[in-house]
């Protein structure tokens, strides 16, 4: 296939239960353009664009689906779920082969620029919550290269988001507890995984460096813009589930409570 049938084959395959063994992607160049192409689609569309997701900042992950770098794309308001209330219930009939993900949301007030450090980028943000991506995979059995899983919307399925906490609360403490925290993941109440802030490039605001600092180096560069959000990363093993499966998290050293989702 060349890049417009991949990408027509994947706005096809977006939000279905299909898959597709046959789609190759050349390289991280043509991931780009297809990124792209499949942005100004769904655009045109009428889907409105909630922010970015950054895959593989797990530096942990990255032999187990043979890749070496961080990827990102985009995450829709027709993918965001609020879990105001710190539960969801997720139906998992349109996600193929799915997978759980705790990760760290950001919203930005301001557009955050490159050369920023994290001090600076701390001060773009006026609210964290956690959150659980549900990540999927258009390649049978999670079989894929980075170029492929770029292109594939980055594998973003949903993004469960919880309670929202307001930075200006204490910016300088909340700062310090981003690098140094630990999540427990829990399926149907029995521990299945643990994670730690270090894991995602040594802490949220240092994935959202790197996604800053790796836009603008894109060919044809896509800036945060505030009132966006930023999905860091897993910060654990990226879990496969099931219909009738209840998954919970815990936090151990910053001030943000847990979700608990019901898969149906």
């Amino acid at each position: 296939m060349d890049e417009a049938q991949i990408t027509n084959r994947l706005m096809t395959l977006w939000g279905g239960t299909g898959q597709d063994a046959t789609l190759e992607v050349a390289d991280m160049e043509a991931a780009g353009r297809i990124r792209s192409r499949m942005h100004q689609l769904r655009a045109g569309a009428g889907d409105r664009v909630a922010g970015r997701k950054i895959g593989f900042s797990n530096r942990t992950l990255w032999p187990l689906y043979g890749v070496d770098g961080p990827i990102w794309n985009y995450v829709w308001d027709s993918t965001v779920i609020e879990a105001e209330a710190g539960v969801a219930e997720i139906p998992l009939h349109a996600l193929p082969e799915p997978r759980i993900e705790p990760e760290i949301v950001l919203h930005l007030a301001r557009a955050p620029e490159p050369g920023m450090n994290e001090a600076d980028l701390m001060g773009c943000i006026d609210r964290i919550a956690h959150g659980c991506e549900i990540v999927v995979s258009v390649f049978p059995e999670w079989r894929f290269s980075a170029a492929g899983a770029t292109a594939a919307y980055g594998l973003h399925g949903r993004l469960v988001v919880g309670p929202w906490f307001e930075t200006h609360r204490n910016p300088q403490a909340l700062a310090a507890q981003l690098s140094d925290f630990g999540v427990a993941l829990r399926r149907d109440g029995a521990l299945l995984d643990s994670g730690h802030a270090r894991n995602v490039l040594g802490g949220p605001l240092s994935a959202l460096r790197h996604l800053v600092e790796a836009l603008a180096q894109e060919p044809d560069p896509a800036p945060l813009q505030a009132g966006e959000i930023i999905s860091t990363g897993t910060l654990t093993d990226a879990h496969p589930v099931q219909p009738g499966t209840v998954w919970s998290t815990e936090f151990q050293g910053i001030s943000l409570p847990g979700l608990e989702i019901r898969f149906v």
